[in-house]
């Protein structure tokens, strides 16, 4: 592993999905992606060489940044692209400059799973207060799901979403754990649920120590 920096996320999206793609234009502060694009999003330790990162990516591709983000304990950014090939060669220049690999990442761990069927309408208000997403209806069956490391549940949302016939509700990359919430009928949702879980549990890597 390289000498200074720890990958903790390395996550390549090939075609982003309709629901996905609408939320992330509406919390990104940088480009807008649109349906169909591929993505990539890296996570490091530590955390401001993110900014080195993006500079590289953008100068040496034609792909587009829509997130840099530098917390207490990790930098994370995400590049996308109609074009998946600019996606892939914007990840291998930053792994270059890191002198890693793809397999030295972080593999995500599922922290917790949670399925909520006929959802009360009272829950329902409370979590619609903070959701950027579709609109949670009582009755409906709900997912919740979280890994760590965060960023890997945007890999996690795209693949239910591919998956299954849901509603994006909301979901949070950032911080120590990522969480999704998703709704639909129960069937829907077990399904989305399978789709996340096999999406996350099939990333190779290395356990965080």
């Amino acid at each position: 592993m390289g000498e200074h920096f720890s990958l903790r996320c390395y996550s390549y999206l090939d075609r982003m999905q309709p629901q996905y793609a609408a939320f992330v234009g509406t919390v990104t502060q940088g480009d807008l992606p649109t349906e169909g694009m591929a993505a990539l999003y890296i996570e490091v330790s530590p955390g401001n060489e993110v900014f080195r990162l993006v500079d590289i990516a953008v100068k040496s591709t034609e792909a587009r940044p829509g997130a840099q983000i530098v917390e207490r304990e990790f930098g994370m950014f995400e590049v996308h692209s109609p074009s998946q090939a600019e996606v892939l060669e914007a990840g291998r220049m930053v792994l270059d400059r890191l002198n890693l690999r793809v397999e030295e990442r972080i593999k995500p761990v599922i922290a917790s799973t949670q399925v909520i069927t006929n959802v009360d309408p009272y829950q329902a208000q409370l979590i619609n207060r903070f959701r950027r997403g579709s609109l949670l209806v009582p009755g409906e069956t709900m997912l919740v799901l979280e890994c760590a490391p965060a960023a890997y549940i945007n890999f996690a949302v795209n693949e239910a979403e591919k998956g299954a016939s849901i509603k994006l509700i909301h979901f949070s990359s950032v911080g120590r754990f990522g969480r999704m919430w998703l709704s639909g009928s129960e069937a829907e949702i077990m399904q989305a649920r399978n789709a996340a879980v096999s999406a996350l549990e099939a990333i190779t890597g290395v356990l965080e120590r």
